[in-house]
């Protein structure tokens, strides 16, 4: 059986321990925003094995004389990379998709034409003889600026 490294299991004494660091300065970290734990329904801090690596990483960055606000840059910025790289993965796994359905139709039906958006001013893709679809349903391409 396989442990989540994502499952809140540690409270913050064994988190501490396991990151060799004091208690007090993991509660000093989440107060900065640096590494964030979940909440146990007490409103206890319960660490996860990812939280635990991170803190690592927190220490390994403050031994070779980074800031605490240069660390939690850097953490930010990794957090928005891996989000990122989900993303990228999501589109591609949907490009593909749309293109291996798009292989099975007609070429006249794979053309894309380019619509004022019902509302708003956005700009819609739409298939041939399809009619712009109400702001909720449908695929904005292009939205104005407000």
């Amino acid at each position: 059986m396989q442990i989540d490294p994502y499952s809140p299991i540690f409270v913050i004494s064994v988190a501490a321990e396991l990151a060799e660091m004091h208690p007090q300065t993991l509660r000093q970290y989440d107060r900065l925003g640096i590494v964030k734990p979940s909440r146990a329904p007490g409103r206890a801090r319960r660490y996860s094995q990812h939280d635990v690596d991170m803190l690592r990483e927190v220490q390994r960055l403050s031994q070779e004389g980074v800031s605490l606000e240069g660390i939690r840059r850097i953490m930010e910025l990794e957090n928005q990379v891996d989000a990122l790289r989900a993303k990228v993965l999501e589109l591609s796994a949907a490009l593909e998709a749309a293109s291996s359905e798009a292989a099975t139709r007609s070429p006249r039906a794979n053309s894309r034409v380019f619509a004022a958006g019902l509302t708003g001013g956005d700009i819609v893709a739409l298939a041939r003889g399809q009619r712009p679809r109400p702001r909720s349903q449908a695929v904005v391409i292009w939205r104005p600026q407000r």
